[in-house]
Order: C-alpha cells, then structure tokens, then sequence
C-alpha cells in the first residue's frame, strides 16, 4: 500500500509542539522536538487506525483553518511499513494435511516461520 499524507496542525508550547490531525477524530499528540513530534504522530495516526476497514480521506492543508502561530506538517503514513515497525504477533488457526503435517514435525520446521518466509515470497516482500 502507498503512503497516505495527513495535514497535521502542529502548535508551538513553552516546550515542544503539540500536534492534531484533523482527518482522524481525536488523534492528537505533542513532541519536544520538532522530529519527535512528527514521529510521534506518524505513531498516533497508525495507532488511531489500526484496525479500520478503511483509511480517512487527507484533506488539503490549505483547507485547515489555524489560530495564532500554528503550522501544518504533512505527515507520511504507510500502513505497512507501521505494521512492520510495530510487528505484533496474530493467531492464525489452519488445517494441513495429516501426512505433510507429520513430515514437517518430522523434519523440526517452525510452522510459524515457513508460513512468514512462504507468505513474504508470494507478496513479493
């Protein structure tokens, strides 16, 4: 999947930035920094939608009204690239064949890691 670009309103504290992207309903989060705030809303936007069906329309930056001397970033967001930087295990449940499943045991394979390399190669990962 391509990168998705979300315009996220970053306003400057005493210290640091806090920052509200407004395509996702209440996805919010602050940084010290200028880049540990932008890292910590690329995290807040994958957090906000992991799990959805579908991904919420960018909107145009020039379409955001900001207050005072707030600023938009365009924030990437790729949600494989998220999933493979916050790798968390899945529980699958599958049915072999008795005969390949005694032959696997047979020959020590991890079940787990032959379906991850068999699955990387047929997506071209």
């Amino acid at each position: 999947m391509k990168n998705t670009y979300y315009p996220a309103v970053f306003h400057p504290e005493e210290v640091g930035f806090s920052v509200f992207i407004p395509d996702i309903e209440g996805c919010c989060t602050q940084g010290d920094t200028m880049d540990e705030a932008v890292e910590m809303a690329k995290d807040a936007i994958g957090l906000m939608l992991e799990g959805v069906d579908e991904y919420p329309h960018a909107s145009s930056p020039s379409a955001l009204s900001l207050e005072g001397e707030d600023f938009v970033v365009m924030i990437s967001f790729n949600p494989a690239e998220y999933a493979r930087k916050n790798n968390r295990a899945v529980k699958k449940t599958l049915s072999l064949p008795a005969w390949l499943n005694e032959a696997a045991e047979a020959a020590h394979l991890n079940f787990s890691g032959v379906l991850q390399e068999a699955l990387k190669a047929k997506l071209g990962m």
